[in-house]
């Protein structure tokens, strides 16, 4: 399963609008990389310019320009941002800060859609339909969840379709999303951006081939459980549009099964989105928290050195499910060992440490 390879990174200087390779940029310093399920990250890059191509101004224009991240080991792209903002001057470097591209579907808005008892999937295929005009190379791969929703947005809610992937993906059956990268044609000669909709984002399974172990790859890991305000409760009231009594909710979600076997009440109230004026939806939204946080979240970080743990973008991915072995006798908070199957919903990698970060969280 290890690669046993450290991890070489090509970097590549694109245009954004067509995802076309403008430079190579081998003078890019690697800093830490992320990625999160459904969420951007950002990242800050020193350009050495001594080293740099003859136009690496174009290939790092903030607003024009990608830069894309490629395993060089399996040939797979595995990060790529827009970038943002560049600071040159006298120096011989380049400060450059990106974010990934699922900022920049924060940057569009919806337009006007109405859509009555349509699958979940043709819904985000209309409200981000408008970023396939002058945008990025996005496609949308969106194949039929078997969920059927309404769902209306008016041009003058102003509302992004990010803000509105939050607001689908957090009703109680929700559909997940990421945004991936992969090369856009067998020349390479540049990038795409598929925007990929499905009812659970990567591989789930219950004896899954890459496994995390401590002794072995892992060097340190933690297991953080909480059920702090926000992260756990046993009753949950979505709360809408409108003030004191005319004031739009949900019905009360209560965790019966829990109260009857001794669990304490918490009660969550919270305004799962702006706008909202559908109780149905409100009711979905209290639904979903509550199947969340009604025990409460696990959550395991886990450092392991990159060369000789499953590799990324090739054994495991964003959604996918891992499995963390912790032997008996070796670790204080675990005396007698762990072995957890969680998904990864989010990564970080440090190529120079050779440090990979899987944050790994239990589900029911």
């Amino acid at each position: 399963m290890s690669s046993e390879r450290p991890y070489r990174l090509a970097w590549y200087g694109c245009d954004l609008r067509t995802g076309g390779i403008v430079e190579d940029l081998p003078s890019l310093k690697t800093p830490q990389l992320s990625r999160r399920l459904g969420q951007s990250t950002t990242a800050q890059f020193d350009l050495q310019l001594g080293g740099a191509p003859a136009d690496w101004t174009s290939a790092t224009a903030p607003g024009r320009s990608a830069l894309v991240a490629v395993d060089t080991v399996t040939d797979t792209p595995i990060w790529a941002g827009s970038l943002l903002r560049r600071t040159r001057g006298a120096a011989h470097t380049a400060q450059l800060s990106c974010a990934t591209l699922e900022a920049y579907l924060d940057r569009r808005y919806t337009g006007s859609v109405a859509l009555t008892s349509v699958d979940q999937a043709s819904v985000v295929t209309a409200v981000a339909a408008n970023i396939l005009t002058n945008g990025p190379p996005f496609t949308i791969d969106a194949p039929s969840l078997g969920v059927t929703m309404d769902y209306s947005v008016l041009d003058s809610d102003d509302k992004t379709i990010l803000s509105v992937l939050d607001e689908i993906t957090g009703l109680d059956g929700g559909p997940e999303w990421t945004v991936d990268i992969e090369w856009a044609d067998a020349a390479h000669t540049g990038f795409r951006f598929p925007l990929r909709v499905r009812s659970a984002i990567g591989t789930q399974s219950p004896q899954p081939e890459a496994t995390f172990d401590f002794p072995g790859a892992i060097v340190d890991y933690s297991q953080d459980e909480s059920y702090e305000d926000g992260k756990g409760a046993t009753a949950v009231v979505a709360r809408g549009e409108g003030e004191g009594e005319s004031r739009l909710s949900s019905s009360n979600y209560i965790a019966t099964d829990l109260l009857a076997g001794g669990w304490p009440m918490y009660v969550h109230r919270y305004s799962p989105a702006s706008g909202l004026t559908d109780p149905a939806q409100l009711n979905a939204h209290a639904a979903q928290a509550l199947g969340l946080m009604a025990t409460g979240a696990s959550a395991w970080s886990v450092s392991a050195v990159a060369s000789q743990a499953p590799r990324l973008g090739a054994d495991w991915g964003l959604g996918d499910s891992v499995r963390v072995e912790i032997a008996p006798g070796i670790s204080p908070g675990h005396p007698e060992g762990a072995s957890v199957v969680a998904r990864a919903w989010a990564w970080e990698l440090d190529v120079n440490a050779d440090q990979i970060t899987p944050i790994l969280v239990e589900e029911a």
